[in-house]
């Protein structure tokens, strides 16, 4: 039980430009709490900032998708450091281990190959593509306006 109580995931991608403090964020909680932020103020857009509790089992699949992913074997020294043209921050405990990193905003595959570490901020650029897929269905399905 212990084991299923310690997991905890946060994602962070962000800037600071001409339109403010832009990012999208997201955390999972022990307790099944997804915590969901998207700060565009693009066209004087407001923050959008959702919250949902999710079953035992979106978190064990969450948890799976970290663990296959091998993500705690990698290490982000080598990876681009954060600049002007933003962030990511990714966190996790799981299984008894934490791991934080930070990097810069990743554009494209190209800018993975291009690294000093492709194959580790590779596995890093997937991981963030299927948790922003699963966080943005489990968001979506959870908040959908029902047709009339």
């Amino acid at each position: 039980m212990e084991e299923e109580q310690d997991f905890y995931l946060r994602y962070y991608v962000g800037h600071k430009g001409k339109f403010g403090h832009e990012f999208l964020e997201f955390e999972i909680r022990p307790d099944g709490r997804l915590r969901y932020a998207n700060n565009s103020n693009y066209k004087n857009d407001t923050m959008i900032r959702k919250q949902a509790y999710v079953s035992q089992a979106v978190v064990a699949e969450l948890k799976r998708i970290v663990a296959e992913s091998e993500i705690v074997r990698e290490d982000d020294k080598q990876w681009p450091e954060p600049d002007r043209n933003g962030r990511q921050e990714f966190e996790v405990i799981s299984g008894g281990q934490h791991i934080s990193f930070a990097t810069g905003k990743i554009g494209s595959l190209l800018d993975v190959q291009e690294s000093k570490d492709p194959e580790g901020l590779r596995v890093f650029y997937y991981l963030v593509q299927d948790l922003k897929c699963f966080v943005f269905s489990l968001i979506g399905l959870h908040f959908r306006i029902k047709p009339i």
